[in-house]
């Protein structure tokens, strides 16, 4: 009787292995095509504005700049020196960083390359000695919505009633232009004071020459975005990062959600969608 049961329970075995592999080969597979080729993104702040929102879900590429310790869909915080087959990436691309302070995904955009000079003056970019060229561009008016409130101190001035007669948050737009002709938009809201009358590093920083295997990164929405320009005690990225830090280059907007509705409810998942924003490339124009 014995040999008989033992007999009946190895298929029941074997069967839970197989289904325990398979989902180990699963799990693996989505791993490695994640660290390897492609891995979405979501969009947690809004430091990126405009190009970027609170809310936005993008593709983020693995392999432009090749392959480090942060292309892993899981990493520690500390820099793991080396890059298989490692490339620069090029001024104007948003990409995302490992922090060092402790290891989470930031994403910003490439302004300064190994060997240049990066200084802030009044919210201008100053790169090697020569003010990025900026033009006002009016206003980003930008749908306030949950994922969007546009409610903080700094923001509530800008809050105005659309010709529609939808509330947006209407901040000023700048359309900068980098060296390579690398164009995409800016917002600033100008000059912020720390006590003492000092600006903020938001608005004055540097000069800082970017050492060799560095570049340095910056938020589009530059009043409220921690970056190079702030060190990891405040968040930000401590100044140049390595480029063994960065983990992929930001590609596409696949879809976007306004933050509306209660998630337990499976029709918020339509309901909140912002179908405007699906397929916009996040790849800077070239002037």
């Amino acid at each position: 009787m014995a040999a008989v049961e033992d007999a009946a329970a190895m298929p029941q075995k074997q069967g839970w292995a197989r289904t325990v592999l398979a989902w180990g080969l699963l799990f693996g597979g989505v791993f490695a095509f994640q660290s390897v080729a492609a891995k979405p993104f979501y969009i947690p702040s809004s430091s990126m504005m405009p190009a970027l929102l609170k809310g936005d879900r993008l593709v983020v590429s693995k392999y432009p700049y090749g392959w480090s310790y942060a292309s892993l869909s899981i990493h520690g915080s500390d820099v793991v020196p080396g890059r298989l087959l490692g490339r620069l990436p090029e001024r104007g691309d948003i990409v995302t960083v490992a922090r060092r302070e402790d290891g989470s995904d930031l994403i910003k955009r490439v302004i300064g390359l190994p060997g240049d000079t990066v200084a802030v003056s009044h919210g201008v970019v100053i790169l090697n000695g020569k003010p990025v060229p900026r033009v006002a561009d009016g206003t980003a008016d930008i749908p306030v919505d949950a994922n969007v409130p546009c409610d903080e101190p700094v923001l509530q001035p800008f809050r105005k009633v659309a010709k529609d007669g939808s509330l947006v948050c209407a901040l000023p737009l700048f359309r900068e232009t980098l060296p390579n002709g690398a164009s995409y938009d800016v917002i600033d809201l100008g000059d912020t004071y720390l006590p003492g009358g000092y600006l903020s590093p938001r608005d004055t920083y540097g000069p800082v020459k970017v050492p060799a295997g560095h570049v340095f990164l910056m938020g589009d929405n530059r009043d409220q975005s921690a970056d190079s320009r702030f060190s990891l005690a405040e968040k930000g990225l401590g100044g140049p990062v390595p480029v063994e830090s960065l983990g992929g280059r930001a590609e596409i907007i696949t879809h976007s959600y306004s933050g509306e509705g209660s998630w337990l409810n499976p029709l918020a998942y339509l309901t909140s969608l912002r179908g405007s924003r699906a397929g916009t490339s996040l790849r800077p124009e070239r002037r």
